[in-house]
């Protein structure tokens, strides 16, 4: 059978009958990714809080004058929706403790600042019967969902080496709220590739990782290495260097899938240059082809996952979706995975041994 590159899916189906969506929160991320992926896929936006007045109405007049709610109780009063939690980790457990008994919620990555505060927030989930799931998108860009459906097809056999590589020149001033943080690197970026392997290949056994800051940055981390162990016959490596500042030539953003027959490249675009970043790219050498075909990408990683990832809450709460996507009890075990990270990364290494 020959293989049709544009035929993989890119996709998540949409919504039916999609619920308007209230978003709590108008920092960056909403205005540059939750809202223009709403807006591209129709959904309805009820209207938005934030603590910060003045940046919730600025936010509401860039989308055409939405609704800005004077408080948080009134936002939460709103009937038949959505909350789309777009707060800071160390807010998402008071907020979610506010939520109606059993209303449906996306909740902004990562779950809590660390594996206590997931915990919590999970327990919270629970005690009120919430349907939830944690904002972990990339599992839903197009170029992965591509990915993940070659894969599904038998496109690339068994898939037994993962690859990531980052070099790329990170603006950090754009997050000056990370620069109190203890845990940076692995919490709020690496965290999107541990959820995306464990997407791909379940729960590790165990992970290596060394994450470590930088002379020329005032943030506690910015580089990371991880070995993440899934036996003998799969390997998954990261090495991600987020201030490799020597001009665009040779900065690297990409994974690589490699299959027992096949294999499949991503070019992240996005941290090449970001914000602005590159258009993303896919290519895939099929079992039985002899050369790599360039797959055309139809949408980025921003807005498209977003979109993707709004649709499958929306539909699980339909009953269109069987399965709900990094909903807070898949989504702990990521935050377990990022624990045991900083777990292995406060163990010392072994140490050479002495010339005899």
């Amino acid at each position: 059978m020959t293989f049709v590159p544009a035929s993989l899916r890119q996709a998540w189906p949409s919504p039916t009958r999609p619920r308007p969506i209230v978003t709590i929160g108008a920092g960056s991320i909403v205005a540059d990714a939750h809202f223009p992926a709403y807006r591209k896929a129709g959904y309805e936006i009820a209207g938005l809080f934030d603590l910060d007045t003045a940046r919730a109405r600025a936010v509401a007049e860039k989308f055409g004058g939405l609704r800005v709610f004077a408080s948080l109780d009134e936002a939460l009063a709103t009937p038949g929706v959505i909350f789309d939690l777009a707060t800071p980790p160390a807010a998402h457990k008071s907020v979610l403790e506010r939520l109606p008994i059993g209303a449906a919620a996306l909740v902004q990555k990562p779950m809590g600042s660390d594996l206590d505060a997931a915990t919590a927030i999970l327990q919270v989930c629970r005690e009120r019967r919430l349907i939830a799931a944690i904002n972990f998108q990339l599992r839903f860009a197009p170029m992965m969902l591509a990915v993940r459906d070659a894969l599904d097809r038998g496109l690339l056999g068994r898939l037994i080496d993962v690859e990531l590589h980052l070099a790329v020149d990170t603006p950090w001033r754009l997050f000056a709220f990370l620069k109190a943080q203890p845990r940076v690197e692995i919490t709020v970026h690496s965290i999107h590739y541990l959820d995306l392997i464990r997407g791909f290949l379940g729960d590790p056994k165990g992970v290596h990782a060394k994450t470590i800051g930088h002379p020329a940055s005032d943030m506690a981390q910015t580089r990371t290495t991880a070995i993440l162990d899934y036996g003998d016959e799969v390997r998954v490596a990261m090495s991600i260097n987020h201030d490799h500042a020597f001009g665009r030539r040779n900065q690297v953003a990409e994974f690589r899938f490699d299959g027992a027959e096949g294999a499949a490249y991503v070019k992240l675009g996005l941290l090449l240059g970001y914000p602005r970043g590159e258009p993303d790219e896919l290519w895939i050498r099929a079992k039985s082809e002899t050369d790599w075909a360039q797959v055309p990408l139809h949408g980025a990683w921003f807005p498209d996952a977003f979109v993707g990832r709004m649709a499958n809450l929306q539909r699980f709460v339909a009953g269109e979706d069987k399965d709900l996507i990094a909903s807070v009890e898949d989504a702990w075990k990521t935050m377990a995975l990022v624990e045991a990270a900083f777990e292995s990364n406060a163990r010392p290494a072994t140490p050479l041994r002495p010339r005899p």
